[in-house]
């Protein structure tokens, strides 16, 4: 049984879009992208001395569990080039599961401890943002309001629409 999944993908060293492209392209064919929002250029976040980010979020479509889910992602990263300096530091290509359905769960797999919804969503307008684009209405599981609720309650400065629209 298939479930819709939204995956937030960034990246902030090389050829950044071309890393989120790259990135949709190799999820196939375990994870089948539906759509994608418009790319965004945000600052960073938690450590902030580095490159802006460019930033998306897909929603796919996989039969694979969660567990199975986070090692196919973490070795798409690894395929791409990620390397891993430190927590919140730079990154060739960074792919989290946002949402898995309509599921809460917490699991230890080989490849990190899973969360979902994504640890922090609520909190993280570059994440939101891109969202809401795609689904503004969705109620995070366990969150009262939506995600455009939740966007409304949150600082957007230093999120770009990329390229920038003409003004």
């Amino acid at each position: 049984m298939s479930t819709i999944i939204y995956l937030g993908l960034g990246s902030n060293l090389g050829n950044r879009q071309a890393a989120l492209d790259a990135a949709c392209a190799a999820l196939a064919p375990q994870v089948r992208v539906l759509r994608r929002s418009p790319l965004y250029e945000t600052a960073p976040w938690g450590y902030t001395e580095q490159d802006d980010f460019l930033n998306q979020v897909v929603e796919a479509q996989t039969e694979l569990a969660p567990e199975e889910l986070l090692p196919l992602l973490k070795g798409v990263e690894q395929q791409l080039g990620r390397q891993r300096r430190f927590r919140n530091g730079p990154r060739e290509i960074d792919i989290d599961l946002l949402l898995y359905g309509e599921q809460q769960l917490t699991v230890q797999t080989a490849a990190g401890v899973l969360r979902v919804p994504h640890p922090g969503l609520a909190e993280r307008a570059f994440v939101l943002v891109p969202l809401a684009d795609l689904t503004p209405d969705l109620r995070i599981p366990g969150q009262p309001a939506s995600i455009a609720e939740m966007l409304n309650q949150l600082d957007t400065a230093g999120i770009r629409r990329y390229p920038e629209e003409p003004q």
